[in-house]
């Protein structure tokens, strides 16, 4: 029946592509209310048929349904992007006319691709451990970090840049995915962590060690610097800061900066706001021992650089992006070096803590002498 569970939330999915191929179909769907109605009424249906489903025995963690549900979009959304990208024809047309014309950008096209491989893995991968009552903490955390990162940028700029007098009733059906991972966060942060393999003893000697005695760690540092010191840089260039570095940076390297539809600037001010505290507070927990919210909190940011980086410099390099504002060829390689590293680098950081923990875990007597004395 576990099994079961699974195999049905992921053909639940694939109905996806029969439905936007039929709804493309109705020539009635010219109306942005009929388009949000009949939305928000797929939705509502999913979660009936799921219910109907599992009547009777229903998956323990509510969340199955959550992820069922978006799962189905996250194929919307891979259909969306293939279709904008001219490999396939004739499955939502009426929703990007009428629906979410800014997914047409070349930040929406990339942002759907992400939800169609990426999260449409992860919702797959916890729909199965929740059927099997396998730990998810980690996938999970990462997926809302992700998924927030996408929302916040996506919907800001769609508001303040040019598509802000191109929104439809459609845009509400946003609404549940920006509430949904506050409230899957707070569970998932609420399970209990994996149980760490190492001793009393091996924690306390790792916590003895300074950080040049902790070579990869020092690397992390450096990373940390970097990232801190080019988000605060490229949030200035963003910002039009009219400094000569600024100036060459933004024609010479990241003309997408500037692109109209403003994605790349709503997005560097949210790495601004939200990123540039995470480099600090990741650079003190690698200094100092016993930061037991490391693990969670690089993990989360991780899903959420990863996210950021792949929209930014697929959108950057996208034929949908003007001309203009591409980045020019004589800058590929620059370019790419450094927002690879900014993004993989984030990645790293967060197995390193995750899976060697020992640093950042609650300090721990060295041996029952030193217990003694603390109980005396």
């Amino acid at each position: 029946m576990r099994a079961a569970a699974g195999a049905a939330g992921f053909l639940l999915s694939l109905t996806a592509i029969p439905i936007s191929y039929l709804l493309n179909r109705l020539s009635a769907m010219d109306s942005p209310e009929l388009v949000f109605v009949v939305g928000a009424g797929v939705l509502l249906g999913l979660l009936l048929v799921l219910y109907l489903l599992f009547i009777g025995k229903p998956p323990k963690d509510p969340l199955f349904y959550a992820f069922a549900v978006f799962s189905f979009t996250s194929v919307i959304d891979l259909i969306i992007s293939l279709e904008q990208d001219g490999y396939i024809k004739g499955f939502m047309e009426f929703y990007l006319k009428e629906g979410e014309p800014y997914l047409r950008s070349a930040y929406g096209i990339l942002i759907c691709y992400w939800d169609g491989t990426v999260h449409y893995l992860l919702y797959l991968t916890m729909m199965v451990a929740i059927t099997l009552r396998w730990r998810y903490r980690s996938v999970g955390l990462y997926w809302v970090g992700s998924m927030l990162m996408s929302l916040v940028t996506l919907l800001l700029g769609t508001v303040v840049g040019k598509f802000g007098t191109e929104i439809r009733p459609a845009f509400l059906l946003n609404i549940p995915y920006v509430l949904i991972p506050i409230w899957a966060g707070k569970k998932i942060y609420g399970m209990p962590r994996a149980l760490p393999q190492a001793t009393a003893d091996q924690i306390a000697k790792e916590q003895r060690k300074w950080l040049y005695k902790r070579p990869l760690d020092m690397c992390f540092v450096v990373y940390l610097l970097f990232a801190a010191g080019y988000t605060l840089f490229r949030s200035c260039v963003a910002l039009e800061c009219h400094f000569d570095s600024c100036d060459t940076y933004i024609y010479d390297q990241e003309p997408y900066l500037l692109d109209p539809v403003i994605y790349p600037k709503i997005q560097m001010l949210v790495n601004l706001f939200y990123l540039l505290p995470f480099f600090g507070l990741a650079l003190y927990g690698l200094i100092d021992p016993s930061c037991v919210w490391m693990p969670d909190l690089t993990v989360v940011f991780a899903g959420a650089i990863a996210q950021a980086q792949f929209s930014h410099i697929g959108a950057s390099l996208h034929p949908r992006t003007s001309f203009t504002y591409r980045v020019p060829e004589n800058a590929l390689s620059s370019f790419l070096y450094a927002n690879v590293l900014f993004a993989v680098g984030a990645q790293l950081l967060a197995f390193r803590c995750v899976n060697y923990s020992s640093f950042f875990l609650n300090s721990v007597p060295r041996n029952n002498e030193e217990m003694e004395k603390k109980v005396n």
